[in-house]
């Protein structure tokens, strides 16, 4: 009897963490979408993708060091990358995900910034960082695209 328990002891020590570290961990709402879209479609046409739900699916190469509120997903093509940012304190994600494959469902959204808001921006920053200050650097609007995020499967 004694070596039953020991042997059922050391199988839930020995096997249990492992099966739970393979586990696909789920964060936010349910995945819905089945239909992928990938991030090369969306960054080579972003109006026609603007305020429409998506499922993409991409290594994760970056996370947000200080909140866990985005991570950045590789694109199918060669030096692409979106982000996918959820609500502060609503998903946190870990350090870990970097690395893994995450799907994730939520809504493009396309923002442009005018020139002038982009230099009152990066004198904010240079003022807080104590850094220098060179408007020449910005020389047009910027348009962005990511993902605002509902839902995410990191595996």
């Amino acid at each position: 009897m004694k070596t039953r328990c020991i042997l059922a002891l050391f199988i839930v020590i020995v096997f249990v963490p492992r099966l739970e570290a393979g586990a696909p961990k789920k964060y936010g709402k349910p995945v819905t979408l089945t239909t992928k879209t990938s991030v090369s479609q969306i960054l080579a046409s972003p109006d026609k993708f603007n305020g429409k739900k998506v499922l993409v699916e991409g290594a994760v190469v970056n996370v947000c060091e200080s909140r866990g509120c985005w991570i950045e997903l590789a694109s199918d093509k060669e030096f692409q990358s979106i982000i996918f940012k959820v609500d502060d304190g609503v998903i946190t994600f870990p350090m870990s995900a970097k690395g893994k494959t995450a799907t994730v469902q939520g809504v493009v959204q396309v923002t442009t910034v005018s020139r002038e808001d982009r230099i009152d921006r990066a004198k904010k920053e240079a003022a807080e960082s104590k850094t220098a200050f060179d408007s020449t650097a910005i020389t047009g609007p910027k348009t962005t695209v990511r993902i605002m995020g509902d839902g995410a499967v990191i595996k």
